[in-house]
Order: C-alpha cells, then sequence, then structure tokens
C-alpha cells in the first residue's frame, strides 16, 4: 500500500513526535537528515579536500615525469659525457686549425704561393682590419688576380686544403681585353687570441652585458 507524505507536516514536529511517528514518516525523516549530512558534508569539508586531493595528485604526475626525465638522464650519463669528450676534441682539433700571431705572416705566405703556383699574377693582397671575436679574430686579404677559370679553380681547391683555416668570400670575375679574366675576392683568415687578448676582451664582454 503506497503512503503519502508531505514534507510540510515535519514543520513543527518534535523528536518525541518522531519517535513514535508511523515508519513511513521516521524513514523519510532519517532519509532528509542523511540527505543534509551529505550535503553539509560535501559543502564544509569534501569539497575542500576534493580540490586538494585533485592538486595533490597534479603535482604527482609532474613529480612523476620530472623523476622519469631525471632517470633518462641518469642512464643516457654516460653517453652524454662521451659526446662531450667527442665534443671537447673536435673543438681542440679545430682550434689547432688556427694560427696565433706568430704564424699569421707563414700563413699569408702559404696563400700567396698557392696564387703564384697556379700561374696567377697577384695585381692586390691586401691583409684588412681584424675583427675580434670571443676566442678569435677574423682577418680579411683583399685580392685581385689575373688567370684562367682553371686557375682560379685550382687555386681555391689549393686554399681550402691549406693546413689552417682561410675561405674564399666575395668572388667576381670579369673578362679582360686580351682574353685573361680578373678575380677579385676576399680570402677570409682566422687566429685565436692569446692571454692578453683574451682578458682584454673580458670587461668588452661585461659592458655588453650592462
Amino acid at each position: 500500500m503506497a503512503v503519502n507524505f508531505d514534507l510540510n507536516s515535519l514543520n513543527g514536529m518534535q523528536l518525541r513526535d518522531i519517535a513514535v511517528a508511523p515508519v513511513a514518516v521516521r524513514a523519510s525523516v532519517l532519509t532528509v537528515v542523511f540527505l543534509l549530512s551529505l550535503l553539509a558534508g560535501y559543502w564544509f569539508v569534501w569539497s575542500g579536500q576534493l580540490t586538494t586531493l585533485n592538486s595533490d595528485k597534479q603535482k604527482e604526475l609532474s613529480l612523476r615525469q620530472e623523476f622519469l626525465d631525471k632517470k633518462m638522464q641518469a642512464v643516457n650519463l654516460d653517453a652524454y659525457r662521451q659526446q662531450l669528450a667527442e665534443i671537447n676534441h673536435a673543438f681542440g682539433a679545430l682550434l689547432r686549425e688556427l694560427p696565433d700571431k706568430s704564424q699569421v705572416a707563414s700563413l699569408l705566405t702559404d696563400i700567396n704561393e698557392a696564387g703564384l703556383g697556379r700561374g696567377l699574377k697577384f695585381d692586390l693582397f691586401k691583409p684588412g682590419t681584424e675583427t675580434l671575436k670571443d676566442f678569435y679574430a677574423v682577418m680579411p686579404i683583399s685580392i685581385r688576380v689575373n688567370g684562367n677559370y682553371h686557375d682560379f679553380g685550382a687555386f681555391a681547391s689549393d686554399v681550402a686544403q691549406l693546413s689552417r683555416i682561410a675561405t674564399l668570400k666575395n668572388i667576381s670575375i670579369s673578362p679582360n681585353k686580351d682574353g685573361s679574366l680578373t678575380m677579385n675576392a676576399t680570402i677570409e683568415t682566422y687566429r685565436y687570441l692569446d692571454d692578453a687578448e683574451m682578458a682584454a676582451q673580458q670587461p668588452k664582454k661585461g659592458k655588453q652585458g650592462r
């Protein structure tokens, strides 16, 4: 048999009335009290705890990923050290290809002889002003030579094969009335800075940083 229950009938009821009320009424009252307790618990206690729990879960995921990243780095540490050693070795090999001040003159002589050896005639061979970098200096050399395409190509190959680094740039070739060709170019060569020059560079770098 269905029991009709109106919540409005709870108004004004006292505990002793509920105690002697029908089972349906007592069940309804307990249900309402239970639901109100759940709502109050969620509002005053659980909602804050759920927010904290979600935040802690995000922190856990972040820490877990950080742990995995560091674990991967630790596993690959020996490989990284090997790569660093190889890089340092390669850098040292490249550095040894840069002449110091005392070797620049002989390098210029080698470049000049490379051109003469290919039958080129120098109309201009002029070293320019050096540009200082962090640990090395760049010296441009302006050249103007007469010859033919074959000789120009052989000269460029000889320059590339020098024991010291030198590169040809800004190349332009024009014909002459006698059938020969004139090549204007810039040869850039490099040298590493000595200790005094390196020390002089440090204050300049500090001023640029400020």
